[in-house]
């Protein structure tokens, strides 16, 4: 018989007991193999002849949830919960149809595997916080994210920007042996340039570190002289050999490089490497004497751990310490990347998260709980190794979110607050309980917020965005305040607005005169103002009927001044009802200059003249 070489990567997937049967020897026999795609065309070639065994169902379920396939995989736990299951069953179940958005759903399944479980620690994380999906949601969007070009047609993530160079993890080498887990060739340290322009060079493989194993991710010292990596212990001879299955059973390990004359060279395992244990996925810091790593070695909380070595000045290393349950849970954390400031990013699915592995950050100079990095960081899909560059203030995270493990750019969104201080525009006093109300350029309202005592609301935004920020005070004229695109850190806006003052009378609205400009018929911004006193009126009133009669001066012929002033009342109507008022409620005519104000004849001075250029508001009901 045809011996098999199996590499432990990342983490074992764990299946129930097998209740092996005659049919189903060959389909389970594959799955002891970590030959999932294999077990799965027969396990659906069972189905097909007619076996409707939940133990089929569930096998299927659960090579399909390790292979990471959401959609097939919650199809068969659905058929396969329709007996009675395990209690892991309802939680993969539950994980799957998280993965795929249906959390009211998963929800239910969780309640499930709860009651079965109830000490379960997972249980009890779900149990403290039933309304998380509501806490995540309203965290603050941090980056953009976009798909960037070195992507292929296989697996690629773990992408890190040393400079001017970006590293990750491939599986494109069609070449290379096939991977019996997902299907996929062996994966390849891959190397790419990154331009200014934002702009990626053709990837080339890093040929000093691949091998026909598998390799990466990378992480490199801030000289760019050391690397270290993943890589596979069948390199080492390290493995366990299965003689009833004739299997050789390796492990993700850590190997260091370093560079001479422009080539990667003396390729070293570290020394707490084993072959009953992972060590993978490094981060060095930015001194080259910490390196953060993850692995299922004894002394681990959960499936894999974060852990952290000391890399001595004499090349040795000194003993692996876990990060502790602050950071690790009885999931799996993975792919940590630590920053200069000590900041760590790391992905977990033991975590409170979106669904699958979520991105999470936690400063280790602070004794704190870990961040979820929220939307669009994270999905309800995988997402992971995330990495930052400081120097060129871009970011990468990696996610299956479109079907395929790819590598996303995660570029910062630029934070600023716009504080905003309501003020009574003569007596500058400040006025609290005021609606105060943030759109966007597009006319979206963004947030709406009630002032202080001190007239004052403060609103989050992203820089270098344009913003209109819109006042409503009873007694006080509605008012709008353009915010020009601002730079990191506060804007203020003074937001001086006009308290309503104007004399009703039986037949007219006496506001302060609504002045034009000679010759013109537009309103000015000292009319708008007046007139939004006659909007807020009409807008309390909605029986209130107004007419609004336009008057010119004495220059220019009848005929002109009386096309001027029907100008200038549809103006006057077009303003107010461009306000809300309904079009039936305010009509408008021009008087031209038969209705002087001032009748001085030939004589008139230009403020007499002005005040012949008037508009007046009727009341017609």
């Amino acid at each position: 018989m045809k011996k098999n070489t199996i590499l432990l990567f990342f983490v074992l997937a764990s299946f129930s007991p097998f209740a092996q049967n005659k049919e189903t020897k060959n389909a389970d026999k594959l799955v002891k193999s970590y030959q999932y795609i294999e077990a799965v065309q027969e396990y659906l070639n069972l189905v097909e002849n007619g076996n409707t065994d939940p133990y089929v169902n569930k096998q299927l379920g659960d090579c399909y949830y390790t292979m990471r396939n959401t959609l097939e995989s919650e199809m068969w736990y659905a058929k396969a919960i329709q007996s009675q299951q395990d209690a892991e069953t309802y939680y993969r179940y539950a994980q799957m149809l998280k993965s795929n958005g249906k959390y009211v759903e998963s929800n239910t399944q969780m309640k499930i595997f709860s009651a079965l479980v109830q000490d379960d620690l997972k249980a009890k994380q779900f149990n403290k916080n039933l309304n998380y999906l509501s806490d995540l949601n309203a965290i603050k969007k941090q980056f953009e994210v976009n798909e960037i070009s070195v992507n292929s047609e296989r697996s690629d993530f773990g992408a890190v920007l040393y400079g001017d160079v970006l590293y990750f993890a491939s599986a494109r080498n069609e070449s290379n042996k096939i991977y019996g887990w997902n299907n996929e060739p062996f994966l390849d340290i891959y190397q790419s340039s990154y331009s200014a322009n934002g702009t990626y060079s053709e990837p080339i493989p890093v040929d000093e570190l691949n091998s026909r194993f598998h390799e990466g991710p990378v992480t490199l010292t801030k000289n760019g002289n050391v690397v270290y990596f993943s890589s596979e212990s069948f390199n080492d001879k390290l493995f366990e050999n299965d003689k009833t299955h004739k299997l050789k059973f390796g492990q993700v390990n850590l190997y260091k490089a370093t560079k001479e004359n422009g080539k990667w060279s003396n390729i070293t395992p570290l020394p707490f490497n084993s072959k009953s244990y992972s060590t993978g996925n490094p981060s060095i810091d930015k001194e080259g004497k910490m390196l953060y790593f993850v692995s299922n070695m004894p002394g681990s909380i959960g499936g894999t751990d974060i852990w952290k070595v000391a890399v001595n000045s004499d090349e040795t290393f000194g003993a692996p310490e876990n990060l502790g349950n602050k950071i690790n849970t009885v999931g799996d954390e993975n792919f940590p990347f630590i920053t200069d400031d000590y900041r760590l990013y790391f992905s977990s699915n033991g975590l409170t998260g979106f669904g699958g592995l979520d991105v999470f950050s936690v400063d280790l100079n602070k004794n704190l709980e870990p961040n979820n990095l929220g939307k669009p960081i994270n999905t309800e899909k995988d997402d992971f190794a995330f990495t930052f560059n400081t120097d060129k203030n871009i970011g990468y995270v990696s996610s299956n979110r479109s079907g395929k493990d790819h590598i996303y750019s995660a570029s910062p969104i630029c934070n600023a607050e716009i504080l905003v201080v309501v003020k009574n525009a003569k007596t500058a006093t400040f006025l609290a309980n005021s609606k105060v109300v943030i759109s966007d350029s597009t006319n979206i309202i963004l947030e709406t917020q009630i002032s202080n005592v001190n007239g004052e609301v403060v609103f989050n935004v992203e820089c270098q965005k344009p913003y209109t920020i819109e006042v409503f005070k009873d007694g006080y004229v509605t008012k709008s305040f353009p915010v020009t695109e601002i730079s990191e850190g506060k804007g203020i806006v003074d937001a001086l607005i006009d308290q309503i003052e104007l004399i009703v009378t039986e037949t007219e609205i006496i506001l302060n005169p609504i002045y034009f400009d000679y010759n013109k018929s537009n309103i000015t911004k000292k009319g708008a103002t007046e007139l939004d006193k006659l909007v807020y009126v009409m807008a309390q009133n909605d029986q209130l009927k107004i007419n609004v009669k336009a008057h010119t001066d004495s220059r220019g012929t009848e005929e002109f001044n009386l096309d001027l002033s029907e100008r200038r009342a549809n103006a006057a109507v077009a303003y107010i009802v461009s306000k809300g008022i309904s079009v039936d409620k305010i009509t408008g005519e021009g008087f031209g200059e038969s209705e002087f104000k001032v009748d001085c004849q030939e004589n008139c001075t230009e403020a007499e003249h002005a005040l012949n250029r008037r508009s007046e508001f009727m009341i017609v009901k």
